[in-house]
């Protein structure tokens, strides 16, 4: 294990220090006189030019954001209540059932929520449907699973299910992995390195922060024989950084969700 990037950290600490000092010597408008309790040129002019001075400096306001509908139209971003219907109707309770989560939950691990495209004869009509494609991985089975929901309808439409399909993860797969690692002898490293970084022990994932990639096993190469499941089975390489600090490598190890074990990469 190895420290990585803790020369660009610095460097950038320092330019950043640079430019702070840089834009404190700007000075601001209304600042001239300051000091003096108002600038000469308002004093010549009056309480009408000050009071007019006062205003053009006052804080702007924020509007409040319209209120967002439940439904788009056309092409529009699902909105909020768009994506809760469409998962809603994607995971009914029989599928949630059958189906299980990173942490062994009940229920798939929802992956996204997206705008569905149009098919060749929708495209361009005024009322043109609106559907969403859910998509999920099912831990109990290690399958990628895909359905497409008519929210004018109100039903799925389309549903795929496939293995060996390993879409990027979600931020409860990277945490759960960095978990794994952080509990593993093969995280012996990471653990030495966090407490040489900051002087205290790293106990979970939320000291650090952490993005996971997928690791496809044998497809991307040589592969150990404890990875080779890799590809068929869920699996993710780690970019671990103490948050607010520096990068910890932590490359070279694989951790398998669908069967909760980590290896290293020779």
């Amino acid at each position: 294990m190895m420290h990585r990037h803790l020369g660009k950290l610095v460097a950038g600490v320092t330019v950043a220090l640079a430019g702070t000092a840089a834009l404190a010597a700007v000075t601001l408008p209304g600042d001239a006189g300051a000091a003096g309790g108002g600038s000469r040129a308002a004093a010549a002019a009056g309480p009408e030019a000050e009071s007019g001075q006062a205003q053009q400096v006052r804080p702007g306001s924020v509007e409040r954001a319209p209120a967002e509908g439940r439904a788009g139209v056309g092409r529009d971003p699902l909105t909020d209540a768009e994506i809760a219907r469409a998962q809603e109707l994607a995971a009914p309770r029989t599928f949630r059932g059958a189906t299980e989560n990173v942490r062994g939950g009940a229920g798939p691990e929802r992956l996204s929520t997206d705008l569905a495209e149009l098919g060749p004869d929708e495209v361009g009509r005024a009322d043109p449907p609106r559907r969403a494609r859910v998509s999920f991985y099912d831990y109990r089975s290690d399958a990628y699973v895909s359905k497409t929901v008519n929210l004018t309808t109100g039903k799925v439409e389309k549903t795929d299910s496939r293995h060996g399909v390993q879409p990027p993860p979600d931020r409860a797969e990277s945490e759960t992995a960095a978990a794994l690692l952080i509990a593993a002898p093969e995280g012996a490293g990471l653990r030495e390195d966090y407490e040489h970084a900051t002087g205290k022990k790293l106990t979970g994932p939320e000291q650090l922060a952490v993005r996971a990639f997928v690791y496809r096993g044998q497809a991307e190469g040589p592969a150990p024989e404890r990875l080779r499941a890799c590809g068929e089975h869920r699996c993710v390489r780690l970019f671990t950084k103490v948050r607010n600090g520096q990068w910890i490598d932590t490359r070279r190890y694989v951790v398998d969700l669908s069967a909760r074990t980590v290896g290293r990469l020779d």
